[in-house]
């Protein structure tokens, strides 16, 4: 399985249209709502907002308004052909006044993808942990020094709180280091890009 390392957005035009792509990285299914409302948001005037997300093996697209089959299946084909998961990705567009039919949106809506997926760098998924813990001030430099190579989510309070992702493997190596030193408050089990 693979993802994108990064949040992408290209924007084409065709036969005046304006088609914009917008791949983004998504965790969990519950983001895909509020990631959809602030694109609209974002793109308040566009004609169509059509998607396609994959998720832990679930998948959904949407055509919005374009005629059946010529939007949300192409943008899914696409992600499915580049082995893609844990990836939203919402084509936006602002019609020209030409009509493409339906042959012709099929075409603009994949290449839109395509050349939104040429610019992204590409990674690929493996089994990890969201993790979050809780120490004292004391501990501080030993955790620090476990998870030296981490993107940590830090709150210093009463007692220190990192929340933080890492790979399985990753994991085990530390984990008993990691009891002794700190209380595990929430372990969920995540894919993350290795």
């Amino acid at each position: 399985m693979q993802t994108i390392k990064e949040n992408v957005t290209n924007e084409i035009i065709i036969n005046k249209s304006k088609f914009i792509t917008e791949i983004q990285k998504i965790n969990n299914i519950e983001e895909i709502n509020e990631k959809l409302k602030q694109i609209k948001q974002k793109y308040k005037d566009a004609t169509h907002y059509c998607y396609g997300y994959i998720i832990n093996g679930k998948e959904k697209c949407s055509d919005d308004g374009e005629p059946t089959g010529t939007a949300g299946i192409p943008i899914l084909n696409v992600l499915k052909q580049n082995n893609l998961t844990n990836i939203l990705c919402v084509v936006i567009r602002y019609f020209g006044g030409i009509k493409l039919g339906a042959g012709g949106l099929i075409r603009a809506y994949n290449t839109s993808i395509s050349k939104a997926l040429n610019k992204a760098q590409i990674t690929n998924l493996t089994n990890g942990y969201q993790i979050t813990i809780e120490f004292n001030y004391n501990n501080l430099k030993q955790i620090n020094y476990l998870l030296k190579n981490l993107d940590i989510q830090k709150d210093f309070q009463t007692n220190i709180t990192y929340t933080f992702n890492i790979k399985e493997s990753d994991f085990k190596q530390i984990e008993n280091s990691l009891i002794k030193l700190s209380i595990i408050k929430t372990k969920k089990q995540i894919i993350i890009a290795s």
